[in-house]
C-alpha cells in the first residue's frame, strides 16, 4: 500500500489526550482502522509518529500521557477530559447534549456497549489500554449505532523487546472524605452519605515480548483486586459492607505472518462477584447493629475477538474480525424468600423509626447478555482517492429472568396523597387516609434477540494537495425480536450520509479549516424486547396506608405497611403476563431515531508546541421511540381503547385494532397522534373527544475554544471553554428528570400531558464549561499534574401532576392554583392551572473540581522505571449540589411539595489514591 494509505491508518492511533483528543473528534477524515492496529510496514516495537493528512500536525503517541495526569483509572474518566462531555445520571456520560444511553464503546474493534439498556459497557482495567480515541462528533461511517459519542480503546501489545512490570493502586477508606447528607425541608434525613466509602486496593502484573522475533508477540496481564465498598441506605437505617475480591485477566497475541498479513487475538475477563453483608445501623451514632442479610451480585463476563488483516495488493487492504462480548448480572440475597422490599417514596410519609422491610434487595434477577459480532473492512487507494468500505453484523442475545423478593413477590411503595385525591390507577384515596400503598408484582423470563447489520462506503478525495473532501454513506438495519424470536420492532433502509472537508489553508499543515455534516441512527435497546415482547407481568394493586407494622427478624426490628382498603382496580395496563398481539403493541410503520449533526471549525499551530482551535456544533434529534397509551381511535372514540404502543409520538401510528367498534380487533387503524389517540372525558365520565401528543424535540448548539501546549519534557497544558445549549422537551431514551433509566420506556409520552408545553433547557444543559489540565516537571524525578473542571449548573424545573384538560393525575408541567384543586368532588374543568416551564426555577450552583497529583520518577536502567504517584481527586472537597427535588406538586391540590428544590445529590467527596508503577 502507498505511503498515503499508511498515513491514514496511522492517523487512527491518535490518543484521546492533548491536542488530538478533540481535534480528532471533529476531523472530517478519520481512521481507516477502528482498532488502531498497524500491520506490515512498521517495525515491531518501534515508536510510531502519527501524521494526520487532514491537519499536517505531527505528534508522537506514547502510553505516558495519561500517567502524567491525575485521572481516575477508568475509561469514562479519560473520556471526560474531552471538551463538551459531562457526567450524567445513572453513572454515564453525556456527549454533546445527548443522554447517557446513546454512546458506543469499542475495544480493539469489538463493540462492548451494553445493548440491554445502553447504559454502560464491558470495561477492562486502566493499565490494559494503550490509548483512547474519544469521538465527540463527526465520526466516520464505519461507526454507528450511536447518537452520542464513541470511545474507541486500543489494548497494549507486545514487541521484540521483553517487558514486564507491576502496578499497585491503593485507595483506602481513610483517604476519603465524608459525603454530604441530603435533608428534607423539616430537617429529617433524606439521603444518607456520611458513612459511604469505596476502598480499593489492586495489584496489576504484566509481561510482554516476542515468542518468535519479528513474528509472534504477546501481552499478558493479571490484576488482583480487593474492593470493599460501604454504603448506607437512603434513610440511614441499614449499612452494607461489600467485598469483591475477584481479579481480571487479559491478553493479546499478534502474529505477523509475513510482511502483508497479521493475525491478532485479544481476550479478557472482567467477571466479578460481590458479597454485601447488611446490618442494622444507627445513623446518628454511627453504631452498627445485628446482621440482617447478605446480598450477592455477580457481574461481567469473558470477551474476545480475532482479527485478520491483509494487504491483498499494494493499494488494497482487508481486515476481518469476529468476536464475542459477554455481560452478565445475577442478583439475589439470603432474605429473598422471607422479605419484601419496602420504600417510603415521599418524605411526607411518616417514618417508622426503624428499617423499612427486612431486606434492601428488591429484585431477584439473572441476565446473560451475549453479543456475537463480525465485520469486514477494506481500504483501496486509487490515485487521489482512498476508498473505504465494509459491513458489520451483530446478534445481541439477552437471557433474562426477574421477579421481586419476598412473599407474593411484592414490592411495597408508600406514597403521600390527601383524602379524595386521584391516584395513578384512577382510584380515589378514601376519607381518613393521607397516604397510600402500591403493592407491585413485576416479573418476566425468556430469551430475546436483536440483529443489527450495516454496510458502509466512504471516499476520501484529495482534490488538491491542500484540500481533502470526504463523502460516506452508511446503511443500517435493526431487528428486535420477541421471546419467540419473531420480529417485533424492525427498521431497515436507514441511510446515513456523512460529508466532510479539510482545507490546509497555507499548504504547510499549520492552519486548517474543516467541516462535517452527518446523520446517525440509534438502535432500540433489548430491554424493550423483554418488557413488551416477552409476557411481562406488571401488576399494581393500591391500598390505603394504615400505618406501620413493627416486626422483628434475627434480633432486628423492621417495618412493613399495614394495608387498608383496596383503592380502585388492579392495574395491569403495563403488562398482564401474556404476549399479546404485537400488531396492536407496535406501530407497523415505525420510524427509527436519528440525529443530524453539523460541525465547522478552525485549527492553527503557532509553532511546534502551541496550537489553538475553535469549532461550532449543531445537533438535532429526530423522532423518539417510546410507549404511548392510546385510549381512543378515530373510528370508535373512547370505545377503541388499544393500550400501550411502541411508536413515534406525535406522528401517525398504524396498529391492529377495532375498525367496526365491536370490541374485537379486526383490521389496521391509523391514528394521527399529533391530534388523536387520547380520550377526553368530563367530570361525569362523558366522552368529549380526543387529544394528541407533541412531537419530541432536542437540539444542541455549542461553540468550543481550545488551546494546547505540547509536552516537551518540562511542561504541558491543555485548556478549553465550551458554551452550549441543550434545548427541547425530550432528553432521549432515558429521563434523568425523574431518575428513570428504563431505556425507551420513559414516562415522557405515556399520556399527552407529560410533555405538553414542556420545551426548555434539558437535564444535561450546562451553558458554560471550562476544562484545563497540565503537567509540570520543575526538576529531575518530579512531576506535578493538575486537572480542573468548572461547570455551570443544570436547569431546575417544577413538575406538577395535573393538567387543564382532564382529571389525569400524572407527571406534567402544570401547577394547580385554584380552590377547586382542593375539592375532590369539584369538576376537573373548574380547576385552574398555570404552566411551570422547563427550567423556570433557575439553575443549580456552579461546580468546581480540581484534581492534583505529585509523582516521583526514578530510572532503574535504560528501559526500567519506577514511578510513585499520589493523586487527590476533588482536592478542595467541593460538594456542591448537582441534583434537587424538582416535584413542585405531588398531588392535585394547591399545596406545594415542601422539599421542592431541596438538594438530593452532590459532587463526590475528596479521595486520595497512591499508585506505584515499576516497568522493566
Amino acid at each position: 500500500m502507498g505511503n498515503s494509505g499508511r498515513q491514514w491508518r496511522k492517523h487512527a492511533l491518535c490518543v484521546a489526550m492533548g491536542w488530538c483528543v478533540s481535534m480528532l473528534a471533529v476531523t472530517p477524515a478519520l481512521a481507516g482502522n477502528n482498532d488502531g492496529s498497524v500491520v506490515g510496514h512498521t517495525e515491531a516495537g518501534a515508536t510510531l509518529t502519527v501524521t494526520s493528512p487532514s491537519t499536517g500536525l505531527t505528534r508522537t503517541v506514547t502510553a505516558d500521557e495519561l500517567q502524567r495526569l491525575p485521572v481516575e483509572r477508568d475509561a469514562l474518566s479519560v473520556a471526560l477530559l474531552a471538551p463538551g462531555l459531562v457526567r450524567g445520571e445513572f453513572g454515564g456520560v453525556s456527549f454533546g447534549g445527548s443522554s447517557v444511553a446513546e454512546n458506543a464503546v469499542y475495544i480493539n474493534g469489538l463493540n462492548v456497549t451494553d445493548f440491554y439498556n445502553r447504559n454502560g459497557f464491558s470495561e477492562a482495567p486502566f493499565s490494559f489500554y494503550q490509548e483512547f480515541q474519544v469521538k465527540t462528533g463527526g465520526y466516520s461511517v464505519e461507526f454507528g449505532r450511536s447518537t452520542g459519542g464513541v470511545v474507541n480503546a486500543v489494548t497494549r501489545s507486545g514487541s521484540n523487546d521483553f517487558h514486564y512490570g507491576a502496578e499497585l493502586t491503593y485507595g483506602p477508606a481513610d483517604w476519603q472524605s465524608s459525603g454530604r447528607n441530603a435533608y428534607n425541608a423539616d430537617g429529617s434525613l433524606n439521603v444518607a452519605n456520611r458513612y459511604d466509602r469505596d476502598a480499593l486496593t489492586k495489584l496489576n502484573l504484566y509481561a510482554s515480548g516476542a515468542l518468535v522475533k519479528d513474528k509472534l508477540f504477546f501481552f499478558l496481564m493479571y490484576e488482583g483486586r480487593d474492593h470493599k465498598p460501604r454504603n448506607t441506605s437512603d434513610d440511614g437505617s441499614d449499612i452494607t459492607y461489600g467485598s469483591s475480591p475477584d481479579g481480571f485477566w487479559g491478553g493479546k497475541i499478534d502474529w505477523h505472518i509475513n510482511d502483508k498479513n497479521l493475525l491478532e487475538l485479544m481476550a479478557f475477563s472482567n467477571k466479578n462477584n460481590n458479597t454485601g453483608r447488611v446490618y442494622d445501623f444507627d445513623f446518628d451514632t454511627g453504631t452498627r447493629g445485628p446482621k440482617t442479610n447478605e446480598v450477592y451480585m455477580d457481574s461481567g463476563g469473558r470477551n474476545w475477538n480475532l482479527t485478520y488483516t491483509s494487504y491483498l495488493i499494494d493499494d488494497l487492504s482487508m481486515k476481518l474480525m469476529y468476536g464475542e462480548n459477554d455481560r452478565n448480572l445475577f442478583n439475589r440475597s439470603l432474605a429473598d424468600l422471607e422479605c419484601n422490599r419496602v420504600v417510603r417514596s415521599s418524605s411526607q410519609v411518616p417514618s417508622p423509626g426503624v428499617s423499612l422491610g427486612c431486606t434492601t434487595n428488591s429484585t431477584v434477577f439473572k441476565r446473560d447478555d451475549t453479543r456475537d459480532a463480525m465485520r469486514a473492512d477494506f481500504e483501496w487507494k486509487l490515485s487521489d482517492h482512498l476508498l473505504r468500505f465494509g459491513f458489520d453484523r451483530e446478534k445481541d442475545s439477552s437471557e433474562y429472568n426477574r421477579h421481586y423478593s419476598g412473599p407474593g413477590a411484592l414490592f411495597y411503595n408508600v406514597y403521600h396523597a390527601s383524602a379524595g385525591s386521584t391516584i395513578p390507577n384512577g382510584g380515589v384515596v378514601p376519607d381518613g387516609y393521607n397516604d397510600y400503598v402500591r403493592a407491585r408484582r413485576n416479573e418476566i423470563a425468556g430469551t430475546f434477540n436483536t440483529y443489527a447489520n450495516a454496510y458502509y462506503l466512504e471516499d476520501n478525495w484529495n482534490i488538491t494537495p491542500t484540500f481533502l473532501f470526504n463523502a460516506g454513506l452508511r446503511l443500517d438495519g435493526f431487528d428486535n425480536r420477541d421471546g419467540q424470536d419473531r420480529s417485533y420492532i424492525k427498521t431497515s433502509d436507514m441511510l446515513a450520509p456523512r460529508f466532510g472537508f479539510s482545507w490546509d489553508m497555507h499548504g504547510d499543515g499549520t492552519t486548517k479549516l474543516f467541516g462535517n455534516l452527518g446523520r446517525y441512527f440509534l438502535p432500540v435497546a433489548n430491554v424493550i424486547n423483554i418488557k413488551q415482547g416477552g409476557g411481562l407481568l406488571d401488576q399494581r394493586t393500591y391500598y390505603a396506608f394504615g400505618g406501620w407494622d413493627i416486626r422483628t427478624r434475627n434480633g432486628a426490628q423492621y417495618a412493613v405497611p399495614i394495608l387498608g382498603p383496596q383503592i380502585g382496580d388492579v392495574d395491569v395496563s403495563q403488562g398482564d403476563g401474556t404476549v399479546g398481539d404485537l400488531r396492536s403493541e407496535v406501530d407497523r410503520d415505525i420510524d427509527p431515531v436519528f440525529q443530524d449533526e453539523a460541525i465547522l471549525g478552525f485549527q492553527q499551530m503557532f509553532n511546534d508546541k502551541w496550537s489553538w482551535g475553535i469549532n461550532g456544533t449543531y445537533r438535532k434529534l429526530h423522532n423518539a421511540i417510546d410507549d404511548m397509551e392510546i385510549s381512543a381511535t378515530p373510528q370508535c372514540g373512547g370505545d377503541g381503547y388499544i393500550g400501550f404502543v411502541m411508536a413515534n409520538p406525535g406522528k401517525p401510528v398504524t396498529v391492529w385494532g377495532d375498525t367496526h367498534c365491536t370490541g374485537t380487533a379486526d383490521g389496521w387503524i391509523t391514528i394521527d397522534t399529533s391530534k388523536q389517540g387520547w380520550a377526553l372525558y368530563d367530570a361525569d365520565g362523558n366522552y368529549l373527544g380526543q387529544r394528541g401528543w407533541v412531537k419530541p424535540k432536542r437540539s444542541y448548539r455549542a461553540v468550543e475554544f481550545q488551546i494546547d501546549r505540547a509536552w516537551d519534557g518540562v511542561w504541558a497544558l491543555n485548556a478549553s471553554y465550551v458554551w452550549s445549549k441543550s434545548y427541547g422537551n425530550a432528553e432521549g431514551p432515558v429521563n434523568s428528570d425523574t431518575d428513570f433509566d428504563d431505556t425507551g420506556r420513559t414516562e415522557n409520552f405515556d399520556d399527552p400531558w407529560v410533555n405538553l408545553n414542556g420545551y426548555g433547557p434539558l437535564f444535561n444543559d450546562h451553558r458554560h464549561q471550562f476544562k484545563a489540565r497540565g503537567t509540570w516537571a520543575p526538576i529531575n524525578h518530579w512531576q506535578f499534574g493538575g486537572n480542573a473542571t468548572v461547570l455551570s449548573g443544570g436547569p431546575i424545573s417544577g413538575f406538577g401532576v395535573g393538567n387543564p384538560y382532564d382529571a389525569t393525575n400524572y407527571h406534567s408541567h402544570y401547577i394547580c392554583v385554584s380552590a377547586a384543586c382542593n375539592d375532590p368532588d369539584a369538576p376537573s374543568e373548574d380547576r385552574q392551572y398555570v404552566l411551570a416551564q422547563r427550567g423556570q426555577y433557575g439553575t443549580m450552583p456552579w461546580t468546581y473540581t480540581f484534581d492534583a497529583s505529585a509523582a516521583y520518577i526514578m530510572n532503574l536502567g535504560e528501559t526500567s522505571k519506577l514511578q510513585v504517584k499520589l493523586s487527590v481527586y476533588n482536592l478542595f472537597n467541593q460538594q456542591k449540589t448537582i441534583a434537587v427535588d424538582q416535584d413542585l406538586q405531588t398531588d392535585i391540590t394547591t399545596d406545594t411539595n415542601p422539599n421542592f428544590r431541596q438538594p438530593i445529590r452532590f459532587q463526590s467527596p475528596r479521595a486520595a489514591q497512591l499508585t506505584v508503577t515499576a516497568t522493566f
